[in-house]
């Protein structure tokens, strides 16, 4: 499945995760901001980002349950967990999805992965802190390479079928990707790309971050410089083969059906396409990020770099029904809506806060005030994502090179203002500071308990490449203190008893 080149501007260097420029007088009006914060604030050394992430690593077998380190020759911008393949004694086996964001020397790609997850209590504490900074971890390997026609900003994949995998390129096209059925490429110079199972359509101008699959059923959903949200359904396309139990990942031809002759607007040489079932109209500036409603397709949500948060339903028509227009006071980069109760949002934004929302405080005359801010990081926020293993926990990445998890259950709490210290932020339970530059994306394992992947774009700090980490946090930090305690007291009972016997 290959097709021709298409006309991408192959020679530029890898960007970053980016977000529209800002105009230069602008720019200049933040530094100017952030340096006179800087002088306000304490005057006292400052560690640097080496610093930091010594005394991290020093740290990782006390925190951490298990940990692998993996270095990547190119960026990825997004990294996604696909399904599970196999469960064993001590580890399991599982798809992970990544790219390769390269230089042009070499064509972009789509990664998909077979990642080994050790089990819970399993990996001795002296040994996870022992990795390379500069090597590739012994539990990711790659499994099949396809060329990518232009850069991938995002993946996403399918919950229905976890085979089929959509990505954004600088482009106004979303790309459908049977990843079994696509062929394994070899990336060298001059390759042609692989041909997408299917092209949807319907976007006016370049749609490179904003991209959601529908939980509940085979729906798309896209945003991008055209101000404009996109839903497509790809039910018609799929066959009965997706949702089969029996098909087994790599099993059979694709799962994606092809378009007839003269179906469609068909772009022979790149693949089948379709058309959007709907086009919604109501940002005033770039869409950066799109999510469904768990319970159903027919309801969204999106942000944008003019700071709205607008509500969607699609059986209403294609107008928003809520309008928040001064969500955060900057650019909002990220939404997320909670799979566990379908009143809350999460919203990040360039002003360097986490919001939370109740959209029953939502009206549709745009008036609508978080219910709790959560300022933790130092930089612009690029990725939210509910835990899919406790309601009132979640997880945020920044470009200051931290992926904080949060519990909203513990706000203000009495037992949160006994064990945390002064300075921390509210709801702060858990601080992952592996990463050395910008956390452009992490993704929670729905089918491992805990268990996070995340993704840096390490450009800045060492001139290219960047930084994949699959952890788990000890579970004596997110675990009832009861419990914690009655384990504890256990294991001394123990050791009381093993000392008397000898």
């Amino acid at each position: 499945m290959e097709s021709p080149q298409p006309q991408q501007q192959q020679q530029q260097g890898p960007k970053k995760r980016g977000r529209k420029p800002k105009p230069k007088e602008e720019k200049e009006q933040q530094q100017q901001q952030s340096a006179s914060k800087m002088k306000e604030g304490k005057k006292a050394h400052q560690p640097s980002v080496d610093e930091k992430y010594t005394q991290w690593k020093s740290l990782v077998p006390v925190l951490y349950d298990w940990l692998a380190n993996h270095n990547l020759v190119w960026p990825s911008l997004s990294c996604r967990w696909g399904p599970q393949l196999e469960q064993a004694t001590y580890k399991n086996r599982q798809r992970l999805y990544l790219s390769e964001q390269t230089d042009g020397s070499v064509p972009n790609t789509l990664v998909i992965a077979n990642c080994e997850v050790v089990k819970p209590r399993v990996a001795a504490a002296e040994h996870i802190s022992q990795f390379n900074e500069e090597a590739r971890s012994p539990f990711v390997k790659k499994y099949k390479t396809i060329i990518h026609p232009g850069e991938v900003n995002r993946i996403r994949e399918l919950p229905q079928s976890s085979r089929i995998v959509a990505t954004h390129t600088d482009s106004p096209d979303v790309l459908i990707w049977d990843v079994e059925a696509q062929p394994n490429r070899h990336a060298v110079l001059g390759a042609t790309h692989s041909r997408p199972d299917l092209i949807l359509t319907g976007h006016q101008d370049n749609a490179e971050f904003a991209l959601a699959m529908c939980p509940t059923e085979p729906y798309v959903l896209s945003g991008g410089k055209d101000k404009s949200v996109v839903l497509w359904s790809i039910q018609d396309h799929i066959t009965t083969t997706a949702t089969d139990p029996t098909k087994s990942p790599g099993s059979g031809g694709s799962i994606i059906k092809q378009n007839k002759p003269g179906e469609g607007n068909d772009k022979a040489a790149d693949g089948p396409s379709l058309g959007p079932r709907g086009v919604f109209c109501g940002h005033e500036d770039t869409v950066e990020d799109v999510t469904f409603c768990p319970s159903g397709a027919q309801e969204f949500c999106s942000v944008g770099d003019d700071s709205c948060l607008i509500l969607w339903d699609a059986r209403v028509g294609t107008g928003p029904t809520v309008k928040v227009e001064k969500a955060h006071n900057a650019d909002l980069h990220c939404v997320d809506w909670n799979p566990h109760d379908d009143n809350l949002i999460l919203t990040g934004s360039a002003d360097h806060t986490v919001r939370m929302f109740d959209r029953r405080n939502l009206t549709s005359n745009g008036i609508g005030s978080p219910i709790y801010k959560f300022e933790g990081h130092k930089a612009a926020v690029l990725c939210v994502q509910w835990s899919p293993d406790k309601s009132s926990v979640f997880g945020s990445s920044a470009e200051d090179g931290l992926l904080n998890i949060w519990d909203y259950d513990k706000v203000g709490k009495k037992v949160e203002r006994a064990s945390r210290s002064p300075s921390a932020p509210a709801g702060l339970f858990f601080q992952h500071a592996g990463h050395r530059d910008k956390v452009v994306d992490f993704h929670w394992n729905a089918s491992d308990p805990w268990t996070v992947v995340s993704v840096s774009d390490d450009c800045d700090t060492t001139g290219g490449g960047g930084t994949l980490q699959i952890w788990r946090m000890s579970d004596l930090i997110y675990r009832p203190e009861e419990e914690v305690l009655a384990e504890l007291e256990k294991f001394k009972s123990h050791v009381i008893s093993c000392a008397t016997k000898a």
